[in-house]
C-alpha cells in the first residue's frame, strides 16, 4: 500500500498520537463561532455565564484538575456545582419528608387522644 491509500486504524492511540485527525487538508478556519457555539450549548443544555471568582480559587481549582486526570478547570468546577446542588436539593427533600412525617404523627397522635 502506498501512503495515500494506507489505513490507519481507528483507535484512541492513532486520534491521541496525531495520525487521525490533524491532517491540515482537512482543516477548515471558521472566523466566527457564534453559531456553532450557540448550537453546541443548546445540544449539551449549557449556558455561559459571567461570574468573579478569586485568582487563588482559580488557581486551586486548575490544580486539582490537573490532578484529577487533566480535566479542565471549568469542566471541574461544573461538576462541583452539579454535585452541590443535587446534594442540597435532596437534604431539602429529605427536610421536606421530615417535617411531613412529623405533622402526620402530631395529627394521629392528637386523634388517638
Amino acid at each position: 500500500m502506498n501512503a495515500k491509500t494506507a489505513k490507519i486504524p481507528d483507535t484512541e492511540e492513532a486520534w491521541d498520537s496525531g495520525e487521525l485527525g490533524r491532517d491540515l487538508a482537512f482543516a477548515e478556519v471558521i472566523e466566527d463561532m457564534t453559531a456553532e457555539k450557540a448550537l453546541i450549548n443548546e445540544a449539551l443544555e449549557l449556558q455561559p455565564i459571567s461570574i468573579r471568582l478569586q485568582k487563588s480559587l482559580i488557581d486551586d481549582f486548575k490544580m486539582i484538575a490537573q490532578m484529577n486526570g487533566g480535566i479542565g478547570y471549568q469542566t471541574l468546577m461544573r461538576q462541583v456545582l452539579k454535585r452541590f446542588a443535587d446534594c442540597e436539593i435532596k437534604r431539602m427533600l429529605r427536610e421536606v419528608a421530615s417535617e411531613r412525617a412529623e405533622s402526620k404523627q402530631r395529627r394521629t397522635t392528637r386523634k388517638a387522644a
